[in-house]
């Protein structure tokens, strides 16, 4: 089923080019008010996470949050990654160019909530916590450190 006011919001945002604290209020009070229903809204607000840049720090945790209690809560079986929520969930988050710092937090956090996870999330949490990550820099200055 299609979200129409999600829709709308992400069109508008992705014009605006910035998502404000406003923004992810009224994304939480009006437009997804009991959470995510479907992968499809999930989908739209993770398309939208690679769509802009400038987005209130609010959205990640809103966003982060959404997508673990559909995923781990909201299909059956509850507590359960399935193989086919797995590969839905890793090429969601994925996209076409490789998970954003969101996605690999999602993905984190899916797997740690979880009872149990299918071994490809896991394996691509690990990887895309690995690809996200910032590089420690020395306090000499110029190459990254161990960390």
């Amino acid at each position: 089923m299609t979200n129409t006011a999600l829709e709308l919001f992400c069109t508008r945002i992705v014009d605006a080019g910035r998502l404000t604290q406003d923004d992810v209020r009224e994304l939480a009070r009006e437009i997804l008010p009991d959470g995510i229903m479907g992968r499809d809204e999930a989908d739209l607000l993770l398309a939208l996470d690679r769509a802009v840049a400038d987005t209130h720090e609010g959205f990640a945790a809103f966003v982060t949050a959404e997508v673990v209690n559909f995923a781990v809560y909201g299909e059956r079986p509850t507590g359960i990654i399935t193989r086919e929520m797995s590969a839905w969930l890793s090429a969601s988050i994925a996209g076409r160019k490789g998970p954003t710092a969101l996605g690999g937090r999602i993905a984190m956090e899916i797997v740690r909530e979880a009872e149990t996870s299918d071994e490809v999330l896991i394996a691509f949490a690990l990887k895309a916590k690995s690809a996200t990550a910032k590089p420690v820099e020395c306090r000499a200055g110029r190459l990254p450190c161990a960390a």
